[in-house]
């Protein structure tokens, strides 16, 4: 038995600190572009040149009008679309270079929750045999085992154990999305690529499934690739944010400072036009008014691809192609006037 030391106390060893987990997604210079049919030479830049960094346990939204690239990013990420350069690291190993045997074992670590539920679910299988399917691909447990771990996630997604027998077409919006989270969730994944999962449900069934993914992200320390329009719910859910615009990122950074200090033009201006509930409520960003529209992807403009629209535009603007750069700790913007900056005073 050891005995008490003479003298002053001894004070407690200091609590070591423990080590940073490794980010359980990280893409480098994501390359995607569709050639066109009967235009030769012609080619949509889906993705172009991409890169983000997804921890563990945490949510990483992307956001962006449609065509800027997020849903061909998150199919990318689920290896439903091969990129035509750039590298994928899951869990620290390259994701892109797995085929065959190894690629199969390997995706039940990805998953995926996709916008139509209704789409995303075979009409002709019951919610219960949706979720022992995904079970049975991956060789987990007998049939008792599966039917008995399918009523366990539907509990889990706050569904009754009869909708296992229900089909689709008998269950509601909301209730056929639980169906989906539960599917996603049975083979114990790491990281789920959510793409508009809340889109198509009324609003208050938004709120309700945005904190079940909350929720099950902190009771299965699960990561998400968040894919919305709507500001208000990726700025609820997210940890970090990625505003995309026509295949890059333009602007990235934490989601609070994100939406409250934005940098981009872009960023403020889908930040001026999300709707506010309450009509009384001043806008924390005033309004900017962008010009034109959309520019072809098959023919972008020089320099920067957005400054045929943004009230900043200047000369550089055309010429150079501003790189992102980081503007603050962990915020970043591809920009030549970020923030506040005046092109007419440089």
């Amino acid at each position: 038995m050891r005995t008490a030391a003479s003298g002053p106390t001894a004070s407690p060893p200091e609590a070591v600190a423990e080590p940073a987990q490794p980010p359980v997604i990280e893409v480098g210079d994501l390359v995607k572009r569709y050639r066109l049919r009967g235009r030769r030479g012609q080619a949509v830049s889906a993705l172009d040149g991409v890169s983000l960094t997804v921890p563990r346990r945490r949510t990483y939204g992307v956001v962006g009008e449609s065509g800027s690239g997020k849903t061909t990013l998150g199919r990318v990420l689920l290896r439903l679309e091969e990129p035509d350069s750039g590298r994928v690291t899951f869990d620290g190993q390259d994701w892109l270079a797995k085929r065959g045997e190894p690629l199969r074992r390997a995706r039940k670590e990805i998953q995926a929750i996709f916008q139509d539920p209704l789409g995303s679910l075979d009409p002709r299988r019951t919610a219960g045999q949706a979720i022992t399917e995904a079970l049975r691909a991956h060789g987990l447990g007998g049939r008792p085992e599966r039917t008995e771990r399918a009523v366990e996630l539907l509990a889990l997604v706050g569904l009754p154990a009869d909708v296992a027998r229900r089909h689709p077409a008998q269950l509601s919006g909301g209730q056929r999305q639980r169906v989906t989270i539960a599917r996603a969730i049975a083979v114990s994944p790491k990281f789920i690529v959510c793409d508009e999962p809340t889109s198509a449900l009324d609003v208050s069934v938004q709120a309700q499934i945005i904190n079940l993914l909350s929720d099950l992200q902190d009771s299965l320390s699960v990561s998400y690739l968040f894919i919305s329009h709507s500001l208000a719910t990726v700025r609820h859910i997210a940890d970090r944010v990625g505003v995309m615009y026509l295949g890059k990122i333009v602007e990235e950074g934490p989601a609070d400072r994100l939406f409250t200090q934005p940098q981009h033009p872009y960023t403020i201006a889908l930040l001026a036009a999300a709707p506010v509930p309450d009509p009384g409520a001043a806008r924390q960003v005033g309004p900017r008014q962008l010009r034109g529209e959309v520019p072809s992807a098959t023919r972008l403009p020089s320099g920067c691809r957005f400054r045929i629209r943004c009230p900043r535009a200047a000369g550089v603007c055309a010429e150079t192609e501003p790189p992102l750069t980081e503007i603050a700790p962990g915020h970043a913007a591809a920009c030549h006037f970020p923030g506040s900056a005046d092109p007419a005073a440089s």
